[in-house]
C-alpha cells in the first residue's frame, strides 16, 4: 500500500512534544523515590509512618488507575488534542502542589493528581502518534512516546544523585519536584498552538474537511496521487467500521476479541517483566552486594543513561525496519536469560567480599536495562495503539493502561517482602510469566510494520475496506477544493488499490 518516503521534520517535531506527556510519566514516577529518602523532607513533614511513606507510591498509581479509566470514558468524546490539554493542565496543578507542600496531606494530593494525570497521558500519547505517524515510520514516530519514558526515568536518577550532594533543607526535595512544572506548560503550549490534530479521530467525528487539511499537513512526504488514496483508503475504513460502532464492552470482546487481547496483553506484559520491580528497588538489591550509598545512587543513573540509550537505538534502526513481532520476542527471550542470569550472579556473590563477582552481579541489572528499554519498553506501547480500530483505540488503550497499572501496583508492593523472604528467587516470578508471553506472542502477535493502521486489520483476519474507482476523483477534487490546495507534491506514480 505504501512506498518508503522520507520522514519531514514537521512530524518528528510534533511527536517530541507529544512525547513529554511520557517524560512527565518516566519522571514523576521516579523522583519522589529518591524526594521522600531526604532525611530534610521527613524531618519537615514531621516524620510519616512507614504507612503513610508506603501511600506515596499508592496513592500515586490510584490516581494514574483513574486516569486510565477517565481515558477510556472521555478519550474519544473530547478528541485527542483537548484530552491530553486538560491532562496537561493537571499535571502542571499537581506538581506545583507537590513541590509547594506545607504538609504530608497536601503533598499526597499533588501525587494523586499528578499521577491521574500521567495515567491518561500514557495511554493516549502512543495512541495520538500512531494516528498521525506515516506508515513507513510508524515505529519511530509511535516509538519516540516510550524514549520519552526512559529519558524521564534517567533524569529522575540523576537528579536524584544531584540533590544528594545539596545543602541540607527543603531544597533537596522541593527542587526536584519544581524542575517538573515547566514541561506540561510547555506540551499545552503546543498542543494549543501547532500539533495538529488526528485526521482519524476527525473523520470518526463527521469533520471530513477538517481531517484532510490536518493529514495534509501531517503527510508531507507523500505526492499528490499518493495523499489523495491513502486518505481515501483510510477514509472508506473508517466509515465502514463506523456502520458496526460498538458501545458495550461485551460486545468488543466478542467481535474483536483477538485485538482487544493483544492489546491488553501487551500492556500487562511489561509489568510481568519485573522492570517496576528492578528500577523501583535496585537500590536494596545494590545495597545487599555491599555497596555504599552515593555508589548506589550514581549506579541508578547509569542504569536509566543505558536504558534511555538502548531505546532511542533500536527505535530508530530495528522497530520500523526489522518489526514490532521480532522485537518483542527477542525482548522477551532476552529476558528470561538476563534474569536468570542476574538470579544467579546476586545468589553466589551477594554476602561475599568478590569485587569481581559483585561487578558481574551489577552486570546483569544492567543487561536487563539494555533489554528491556532495547526491545520492549516503545514497543508494546506502540504495537497495543496500532493493533485495535479506530473506533475502540482510546478505551481499549485505557483498559491496557489500567492492567498496566493495576499489575505494576500488586508486583511493586510485593518487592521488599519477596526479596527479604526469597531474595534474587524473585526474579524466577518474572522470567516464568516473561516465557509465558513469550509463547504468545509467538502464536498470536501479528505484524503490524510497514501498514497503515487500517490494513492491519488484515492482519487479524477482519474486512479491509478497498476504495473503487469512481472514489478517486471524487475525493481529489475535494483535496483541491478544501483540504490540498495549498500542499505540492512530486509526481510519483504508485499503483491503486
Amino acid at each position: 500500500m505504501t512506498s518508503r518516503q522520507p520522514l519531514n521534520a514537521f512530524t518528528i517535531g510534533v511527536a517530541f512534544f507529544a512525547a513529554i506527556g511520557t517524560f512527565l510519566f518516566g519522571f514523576d514516577s521516579g523522583i519522589a523515590t529518591t524526594s521522600i529518602a531526604h532525611a530534610s523532607f521527613l524531618a519537615y513533614m514531621d516524620h510519616p509512618s512507614p504507612a503513610w511513606i508506603g501511600a506515596v507510591v499508592a496513592v500515586y498509581i490510584a490516581g494514574e488507575c483513574f486516569g486510565a479509566i477517565t481515558q477510556m470514558l472521555f478519550g474519544d468524546r473530547l478528541g485527542r488534542l483537548r484530552f491530553m490539554q486538560i491532562m496537561c493542565i493537571i499535571v502542571t496543578i499537581g506538581c506545583i502542589i507537590q513541590t509547594a507542600a506545607v504538609n504530608f496531606g497536601m503533598y499526597l494530593a499533588g501525587r494523586v493528581l499528578a499521577g491521574y494525570a500521567v495515567g491518561g497521558l500514557v495511554g493516549t500519547v502512543p495512541v495520538y502518534l500512531s494516528e498521525i505517524s506515516p506508515p513507513a515510520h510508524r515505529g519511530l514516530i509511535g516509538g519516540i512516546s516510550g524514549c520519552g519514558i526512559s529519558f524521564g526515568t534517567m533524569m529522575s536518577n540523576w537528579v536524584g544523585y544531584a540533590c544528594g550532594f545539596a545543602p541540607y533543607g527543603a531544597k533537596q526535595w522541593r527542587l526536584p519536584l519544581g524542575l517538573q512544572i515547566p514541561f506540561g506548560i510547555i506540551m499545552l503550549a503546543g498542543l494549543l498552538t501547532f500539533m495538529p490534530d488526528s485526521p482519524r479521530q476527525l473523520i470518526r467525528a463527521g469533520k471530513v474537511d477538517s481531517a484532510r487539511r490536518e493529514f495534509t499537513k501531517i503527510r508531507r512526504d507523500l505526492n499528490a496521487e499518493e495523499l489523495v488514496q491513502e486518505f481515501t483508503f483510510m477514509h472508506a475504513q473508517i466509515d465502514f467500521e463506523m456502520q458496526r460502532e460498538i458501545t458495550s464492552y461485551r460486545e468488543i470482546f466478542r467481535l474483536f476479541k483477538h485485538r482487544v487481547l493483544v492489546c491488553v496483553a501487551v500492556q500487562t506484559m511489561t509489568s510481568l517483566t519485573g522492570t517496576n520491580v528492578i528500577s523501583y528497588y535496585q537500590t536494596i538489591l545494590y545495597k545487599s552486594l555491599g555497596i555504599n550509598s552515593t555508589t548506589i545512587l550514581c549506579l541508578a543513573g547509569v542504569y536509566g543513561t543505558i536504558g534511555f540509550i538502548s531505546n532511542c537505538f533500536t527505535t530508530k534502526f530495528l522497530t520500523d525496519q526489522w518489526g514490532r513481532r521480532k522485537m518483542i520476542i527477542t525482548g522477551l527471550a532476552g529476558i528470561c536469560i538476563v534474569e536468570i542470569y542476574a538470579a544467579i550472579m546476586q545468589w553466589k556473590f551477594q554476602n561475599t567480599n568478590n569485587k569481581v563477582g559483585k561487578a558481574f552481579a551489577v552486570l546483569g541489572i544492567y543487561l536487563f536495562s539494555v533489554v528491556y528499554y532495547g526491545m520492549i519498553n516503545s514497543t508494546t506501547w506502540l504495537y497495543g495503539a496500532e493493533v485495535v480500530p479506530i473506533a475502540l483505540r482510546s478505551r481499549v488503550m485505557g483498559l491496557g493502561a489500567l492492567g498496566h497499572f493495576v499489575v505494576n501496583v500488586a508486583i511493586t508492593e510485593a518487592g521488599p517482602t519477596a526479596f527479604a523472604k526469597i531474595k534474587q528467587n524473585y526474579y524466577y516470578v518474572f522470567v516464568a510469566c516473561s516465557g509465558f508471553f513469550l509463547i504468545m506472542a509467538y502464536f498470536f502477535f501479528p505484524e503490524t510494520k510497514q501498514k497503515t493502521l487500517e490494513e492491519i486489520a488484515a492482519a487479524f483476519g477482519d474486512k479491509v475496506v478497498l476504495f473503487t474507482d469512481d472514489q478517486l476523483p471524487a475525493e481529489e477534487a475535494l483535496f483541491k477544493a478544501k483540504g490540498g490546495s495549498e500542499h505540492e507534491h512530486s509526481e510519483v506514480v504508485v499503483d491503486k488499490v
